[in-house]
């Protein structure tokens, strides 16, 4: 395996800059088109439900593909996966760019988005194979600033093309970035010797390989960990809105409240990058969720009282930002390392899941109202506690994390 420390350090820095370019790559291209939807509606006469499915269709095979990537990954070596995942974005963003209705639009969509799920899963499986210890927290770490940072600065980018040069110019942008990053990604990432044998059929190696982890209690534990920590933010992502509105908060201000939780979750994985080295993961872990929970129970408080303002609402959640920063590179670490022949898999198994609890959780916000924060306070509560009962037994086990 190659490792960080083999490397000199200019070689080093720009490795890790291609891998977050890559992870973050299929969020920007999820994110960047949000500002043009409201106006898909007028332009190729549908609904705005109909215009909607355009987004949902990507994060479905966002996150559907991540299950077949990671094994092939393992099987066939992380950058072939990763180059055919890169031209399958570039072909969809082309077509989007050339899209004449809403249903090639979403063809164009779902290529993108089973395209993108190779960066996901395959940056991720990397940063296992080329990096050891608190060095690969810290890289983890770096991974969460950008992530962190790639959706609402992608949202504002593609505004501002939106207005300048119209919808297809995102689409454009992203054919570009998908080229740039293929030529990075051939040029710049290490070859991956495949972890699992190629003499198996492809399909029964990859059911073979979710057998295996299904039968590790603790890598379920850890991906429980992070989907109901995905959860607990794509309620708040959701809920929000409409709990700022409640409050007068048109939507040209929306953003600044919201942009606490992004903002402190930067410095969660900031100071995670310096406190690697002296503090484990488990330590990290805690300290995380003791963060949000606290940040939690602050806001639900203050709505209980009767205090119904944005700064109430927003201010207690920089705590659940915070801890996010320093629960998720930790988890992330532990889900990939349990078992590193299957890194690619389990990657897959975790981006899946974060998705598809993350999809549910937006979908429980709707089913009650808002008139304030408190309804919004005890859902995302009821998932972050999910969460911190699946640490507690994870910790409760003899494994090292």
């Amino acid at each position: 395996m190659t490792t960080s420390t083999a490397l000199p350090r200019a070689s080093h820095g720009a490795l890790v800059a291609n891998l977050l370019a890559q992870l973050a790559f299929g969020l920007v291209a999820m994110t960047i088109c949000i500002p043009s939807m409201q106006e898909w509606g007028a332009q190729f006469g549908s609904s705005q439900a109909a215009v909607q499915l355009t987004f949902s269709v990507y994060v479905a095979a966002y996150g559907g593909f991540q299950l077949i990537y990671g094994p092939l990954s393992d099987r066939l070596g992380r950058k072939r996966v990763l180059l055919f995942g890169l031209a399958l974005t570039g072909l969809g963003s082309v077509l989007g760019a050339l899209a004449a209705d809403l249903t090639q639009l979403m063809a164009a969509r779902l290529l993108q988005g089973a395209g993108s799920a190779a960066g996901m899963v395959v940056g991720r499986a990397m940063v296992q194979d080329l990096f050891e210890g608190p060095e690969r927290t810290r890289v983890m770490a770096y991974v969460g600033m950008a992530m962190g940072l790639s959706p609402p600065l992608a949202t504002i980018v593609g505004g501002q093309l939106h207005v300048q040069l119209g919808w297809q110019a995102n689409f454009v942008l992203m054919a570009v970035l998908a080229g740039l990053l293929w030529v990075a990604a051939w040029r710049g990432l290490p070859g991956h010797a495949p972890t699992t044998s190629a003499q198996a059929h492809w399909l029964g190696a990859m059911l073979a390989a979710y057998a295996r982890l299904a039968r590790e209690p603790a890598f379920l534990l850890y991906v429980t960990i992070l989907a109901m920590t995905t959860a607990t933010f794509y309620a708040f992502l959701a809920g929000a809105p409409i709990v700022l509105g409640s409050y007068g908060v048109g939507p040209d201000r929306i953003g600044y409240y919201i942009m606490c939780v992004p903002l402190s979750y930067i410095v969660g994985n900031y100071l995670i990058t310096h406190m690697a080295h002296r503090a484990g993961t488990r330590t990290m872990m805690r300290l995380g969720q003791a963060s949000t929970v606290s940040g939690l129970s602050l806001m639900l408080v203050l709505g209980l009282a009767g205090v119904d303002t944005p700064l109430a609402f927003s201010l207690p959640l920089m705590l659940l930002g915070l801890g996010h920063g320093l629960l998720v590179p930790a988890a992330l670490v532990g889900t990939v390392g349990l078992l590193p022949a299957l890194a690619g898999s389990a990657a897959a198994v975790a981006g899946l899941a974060q998705q598809v609890l993350g999809a549910f959780s937006g979908y429980a916000v709707g089913l009650v109202p808002h008139d304030g924060a408190v309804n919004l306070g005890w859902i995302m509560l009821g998932f972050a506690l999910c969460a911190a009962v699946a640490q507690l037994l994870l910790h409760r086990r003899p494994v090292a994390a």
